[in-house]
């Protein structure tokens, strides 16, 4: 089956829906599929809900679908550097569910893995374990946490094969490889495809049995928070 798309917008193509639920890998803007959320901006689809960690920066990553009012609900651990985020969920106009950022991995992994569901302690006892089903085991508390399993996964990794082989590079590997494996269907970007072969196979991350549909692109390196010093002449 061929992988290999064109462009984004060519990998989206009859994919994308009104209300859908997308899963995005990335942390702040660290691995971040930004070619994918650019397409799927400029296809205006809309009352989206994003798994993802948190929704990048004002006018980067997530940011520019909520810019546009696109995002309906986001399944966040951390919303602390988008100013956008936070306006439209003290306002009312955004949805929030809080993960911590261990359990918000684990969703994705048990739902592309099968598991409907998972007992764990984080959360117990705040306000992340109201409404959810408590459990004893061996003497201790532990809270239910369903799997996600979301209509898209939209990832960023550094090489592919045809095949849709990932290899991502260091911390972009990130929420990467658990959100591809839970999407009914995975769109990657990628920086290079390499022929078939090339890859050694234990450097791969990422099956690309999980991949669906392949782009290279070029990608434009932010850094989320450039910090310098004054240079000092020795």
């Amino acid at each position: 089956m061929k992988k290999v798309y064109p462009d984004a917008a060519a990998a989206l193509d009859g994919v994308l829906f009104d209300g859908m639920t997308i899963a995005a890998g990335g942390f702040g803007l660290c691995g971040i599929p930004e070619l994918l959320l650019q397409a799927i901006k400029d296809a205006g689809t809309k009352d989206l809900t994003f798994a993802s960690n948190n929704a990048g920066v004002d006018d980067f990553g997530i940011g520019i679908l909520l810019q546009t009012r696109q995002v309906k609900k986001m399944l966040s651990s951390y919303v602390g550097e988008n100013a956008e985020f936070m306006r439209q969920y003290l306002a009312g106009e955004l949805e929030i569910e809080f993960n911590p950022q261990g359990t918000l991995a684990e969703r994705m992994r048990a739902g592309g893995a099968g598991i409907p569901g998972f007992y764990t302690k984080t959360g117990v006892g705040t306000q992340v374990a109201e409404g959810k089903e408590h459990k004893d085991f061996d003497g201790e508390t532990y809270i239910l946490e369903r799997g996600i399993v979301a209509d898209l996964a939209i990832v960023k990794a550094w090489k592919a094969d045809d095949t849709g082989n990932l290899i991502f590079r260091k911390t972009a590997r990130n929420f990467n490889p658990p959100a591809a494996m839970c999407g009914k269907i995975c769109v990657a970007e990628v920086e290079e495809i390499v022929p078939r072969g090339s890859l050694d196979p234990d450097n791969i991350h990422l099956p690309g049995i999980y991949v669906h549909r392949l782009i290279q692109g070029d990608h434009e390196k932010r850094i989320e928070q450039r910090t310098t010093r004054k240079r000092e002449d020795v």
